[in-house]
């Protein structure tokens, strides 16, 4: 007797992490669709970053202007009024019994845009880029920072994406090590390519090119894909074509596509799925040149918030995705 599979398990080619398709549960794409905007509003006379300055922050640290105006800023960075990490003397590392301590310095920013009520969804091309080249700027003035060796660059959007402000904005957060899902990332990587000879995202952007189901939108220098384990519904990873260890090398004809690869794949989400939350990430190679990574590839990840971790995937990490990725991209790709 044939007993019909109800998932799939399927292998990250990177981490080695295992991950279920519950293809006995999947449901159809429009089962993710919620109410437009399930996010709480503030009103612009509440808002912290309506006028910075004038709610006790500090003056930017980078501003910019599609119309060369100050008075009439698109993007400015700000230090986070409460910052996880603040600026000091590299921190050593020190015991408390078996534990290792060290303080927590580094350098906390918050990037605000202009626009009370749109966010990269809904961005045009100047404006995304413009967010897109604060990005790296600010990434290339901290990186060279004594206590430095990773610089995160991330976006909360929505309540359930860990937004505690209305307002949409991103964040920087650079620190004096590198974090695990980092390191996860790093060494998954360099075992691929010292059994293989190859990059292991390049060879998973080679198979997407030519499967082509997986597929969300794509132009000359970027890709972005469901990827075939995806951790969550309609998860997209946005990678460039040509190998690349740095996102803060990016020039800046690429900086233009990428930056329209990242707002429309925002779009097809914000279209398909009625406004969701979601987090966003840059995951790129150590700020710190100790190492050599020709073998990392840089990309963006965005999770969108389509569901909760239960027992199973907090006791084991193994994450339970309830729509097939291929359908996911088949249902984002008409989204126009």
């Amino acid at each position: 007797m044939t007993v019909k599979s109800v998932s799939e398990l399927r292998q990250d080619l990177v981490s080695g992490d295992w991950i279920v398709i519950a293809t006995g549960r999947a449901k159809r794409p429009n089962a993710f669709v919620k109410k437009k905007r399930p996010r709480w509003y503030q009103p612009k006379r509440t808002c912290p970053f309506e006028d910075p300055k004038k709610s006790g922050n500090e003056d930017p640290v980078l501003l910019y202007s599609s119309n060369k105006s100050d008075k009439d800023w698109w993007v400015q960075v700000i230090p986070n009024k409460f910052p996880a990490f603040n600026p000091g003397l590299c921190p050593p590392e020190f015991k408390h019994g078996p534990y290792t301590i060290m303080e927590g310095v580094g350098f906390h920013e918050v990037f605000i845009t202009r626009d009370h009520d749109r966010g990269v969804a809904e961005f045009n091309a100047k404006e995304t880029e413009l967010l897109v080249q604060s990005y790296q700027e600010r990434y290339k003035q901290l990186m060279g920072e004594d206590c430095v060796k990773y610089v995160s660059i991330f976006q909360n959007y929505g309540e359930e994406g860990g937004a505690t402000i209305y307002h949409p904005h991103s964040q920087l957060i650079a620190i004096p090590v590198v974090p695990g899902d980092v390191t996860s990332s790093l060494e998954g990587s360099e075992k691929y390519f010292r059994k293989n000879k190859k990059c292991a995202h390049c060879v998973m952007t080679d198979v997407e090119r030519k499967d082509r189901t997986r597929i969300v939108f794509e132009n000359d220098e970027f890709i972005a894909v469901c990827p075939y384990t995806s951790r969550t519904a309609f998860e997209i990873v946005i990678s460039p074509k040509t190998h690349s260890a740095n996102f803060e090398m990016m020039g800046g004809i690429s900086r233009k596509l990428f930056s329209r690869v990242l707002q429309a794949s925002l779009y097809k989400l914000y279209k398909g799925l009625k406004d969701p939350a979601f987090n966003y990430f840059i995951h790129t190679a150590p700020s710190k040149g100790e190492k050599d990574y020709h073998f990392y590839h840089w990309h963006l990840e965005i999770l969108p918030k389509t569901a909760i971790w239960a027992g199973f995937e907090i006791g084991t990490g193994i994450e339970i995705c309830t729509i097939r990725p291929e359908d996911a991209a088949a249902f984002l790709r008409k989204q126009k």
